[in-house]
């Protein structure tokens, strides 16, 4: 493992899935259970509109770091750059990090269409563009935390004289998204982590975009093993495997090519697209019933240096994934890892 960071496991509080207080509850007992860290994701629409979720980020944020006293709390992913304005974010999570310093972690990406065009009634514009609004909101967001009066100049946002009153004592991270080599280059060169989803082939991570990540470290003259590498797990883990195996259906949509979703801004329109490769979700999950077994499918991961593993379970008894997890995964990783 990577000397700089021990090993994290953390777990994925699936917004799009669960109300904000029953995934409250979740993120609480993930806590008692031993996990590291909670992170959660950043809808205004799920990826399935029957039965769909879409709880506002920073409330629920601030009501699990005042229910819970140890695991780090991020975002995995916000978008600084279209709903929200890059001043706001800071704004929020210098309140957070105000609230329960050392805790938070600001994970960024550049967007979904999904997420954005429903709020904003904007043309969803080109990756480059996205990527390019991403670098500039990153920017803003270090300046404001950092400096007082802050006037800004970018392209896509400017400040007049602002000042977040409320900064948080201990510097909060920022983690940054990318699924290809430019934004993983971006990640090492302006953040303090790097995140990925699994599940993509271990090409994609071992050529492509973990050696982008170190290409923008060093450019930026940063040591690559201080960018922490975390990757956010999709584990269909239950002692019955035919219920690990249907408990992927509905997250479906994860199955579908980048391309079939990139401009869909319809929860329902996503989730009419996902029902034709129902049958093909679990592709995307690392589905098991042996620890054994489990173990070595996570192995890949660990072995190319990731050091933060976040565990998202498709089930809908998120209880029994966590206190399955938590016996019978969580002290093997560690006992072989940690």
């Amino acid at each position: 493992m990577n000397a700089k960071h021990a090993l994290k496991l953390g777990y994925k509080a699936s917004a799009e899935q669960f109300g904000p207080r029953r995934l409250l509850d979740y993120a609480v007992e993930a806590e008692e259970a031993g996990f590291d860290s909670v992170w959660v994701s950043d809808h205004f629409q799920p990826w399935r509109h029957t039965d769909g979720h879409a709880p506002q980020v920073f409330a629920w944020l601030g009501a699990v770091g005042e229910r819970t006293s140890r695991v780090t709390l991020g975002t995995s992913v916000l978008t600084p750059t279209f709903r929200y304005e890059p001043a706001i974010v800071a704004q929020a999570f210098g309140t957070l990090g105000s609230l329960n310093p050392g805790r938070f972690i600001l994970g960024v990406g550049s967007g979904e269409s999904l997420n954005e065009v429903a709020v904003t009634a904007k043309e969803w514009p080109e990756a480059k563009e996205r990527l390019a609004r991403l670098r500039e909101a990153v920017a803003l967001i270090k300046q404001l935390w950092s400096e007082d009066l802050v006037s800004f100049e970018g392209q896509y946002y400017k400040t007049k004289n602002a000042t977040i009153y409320d900064k948080p004592e201990q510097p909060i991270p920022i983690y940054i998204s990318a699924g290809g080599p430019v934004a993983a280059k971006f990640a090492g060169r302006a953040g303090d982590g790097f995140i990925c989803t699994s599940g993509k082939g271990m090409d994609l991570y071992q050529e492509k975009l973990l050696p982008a990540v170190e290409e923008g470290a060093k450019a930026a003259n940063k040591d690559p093993d201080s960018v922490e590498r975390t990757i956010e797990v999709k584990v269909a883990f239950d002692k019955d495997r035919g219920r690990a195996m249907s408990d992927t259906r509905i997250w479906a949509a994860l199955a579908l090519p980048a391309e079939d979703k990139v401009a869909i801004h319809d929860a329902r329109e996503m989730e009419k697209k996902a029902e034709a490769v129902a049958d093909q979700a679990h592709r995307r999950w690392l589905v098991s019933s042996d620890p054994e077994e489990h173990i070595e499918q996570l192995r890949p991961y660990l072995e190319l240096g990731f050091t933060h593993l976040i565990f998202h379970a498709p089930g809908e008894d998120q209880s029994r994934f966590i206190q399955l997890y938590s016996k019978e995964i969580l002290p093997r990783l560690r006992q072989q890892w940690g």
